[in-house]
């Protein structure tokens, strides 16, 4: 647990002035009035990442200047590891539906101590949502509690995803935002039963979302059932699994062989 005190009216105030300066660039149904490129094959980035990452680097380094800093859109600094906190951010999560005009993205911000999710605020402008978590103390979107998907049967479990594997076809395809962050919070809504991935995927992406879900009361590890630890050498993950606590182990059961074929770690 971090020594120094952190103000959440501050925090959550940081990052509602980081999801509007993006919402100022975003459009409805259209491209933004920023500049996009891919960073890689595939990985879209926009203006709009860096100007809210700068923004967040500024202000959120000026609460805690002694932690570390990991975010998707600033260069690694492996001085990071030497600091029990860290703040662990996504400037934009979904920048693909971000560039094309749809709403799933969201801002998303983490406060890491000793390797574990402690604070976490994400905003969706779009949706006017915003959720708050604190290790320990509960979650809330909009300022209301929530509790997580209590789902116990693996079948009929609903799933954010655009399409399911002929294998998967007993369970019920919901809305998917591109943001993994957001899909997460739709377990911690109740509005989803499970998320899963079996891709490596990087500890900004999911380190707010993963405290917003846990303390909703939802189970969160890797594709193959592991704690997620952050602030690594190599800030990623095999895989994840976001779901109600009572078809974790199915879940695990079911990506099981998908994920040893696919594990390259």
């Amino acid at each position: 647990m971090p020594e120094t005190r952190i103000d959440h009216t501050q925090l959550v105030a940081v990052t509602q002035e980081a999801a509007a300066l993006a919402y100022a660039r975003w459009r409805e149904g259209a491209a933004p009035h920023a500049k996009v490129w891919e960073k890689t094959k595939g990985q879209p980035v926009c203006e709009a990442d860096l100007a809210v990452d700068a923004f967040l680097k500024e202000r959120l380094s000026a609460i805690l200047p002694g932690a570390g800093w990991l975010s998707e859109e600033t260069a690694d600094n492996p001085a990071r590891l030497n600091e029990r906190l860290l703040w662990c951010v996504d400037p934009i999560d979904g920048t693909r539906d971000y560039v094309r005009g749809r709403s799933g993205w969201c801002v998303s911000v983490a406060l890491i101590a000793d390797g574990l999710p402690y604070l976490a605020v994400m905003a969706a402008p779009v949706t006017q949502q915003i959720w708050v978590a604190q290790a320990g103390q509960g979650v809330t979107c909009n300022g209301k509690k929530l509790c997580s998907s209590q789902r116990t049967e693996f079948p009929g479990s609903r799933v954010p995803t655009d399409q399911l594997m002929k294998v998967d076809g007993d369970l019920a395809m919901v809305e998917k935002p591109n943001s993994i962050a957001m899909r997460m919070t739709m377990v911690a809504c109740d509005r989803a039963d499970l998320v899963a991935t079996l891709r490596w995927g990087n500890e900004w992406d999911v380190a707010a979302a993963h405290l917003v879900a846990q303390e909703a009361g939802a189970k969160v590890s890797d594709a193959r059932g592991g704690a997620l630890i952050y602030n690594k050498p190599r800030p990623a993950d095999f895989g994840l699994i976001c779901c109600a606590p009572g078809i974790h182990n199915a879940a695990v059961e079911r990506l099981r062989d998908r994920a040893d074929a696919l594990w390259d770690g």
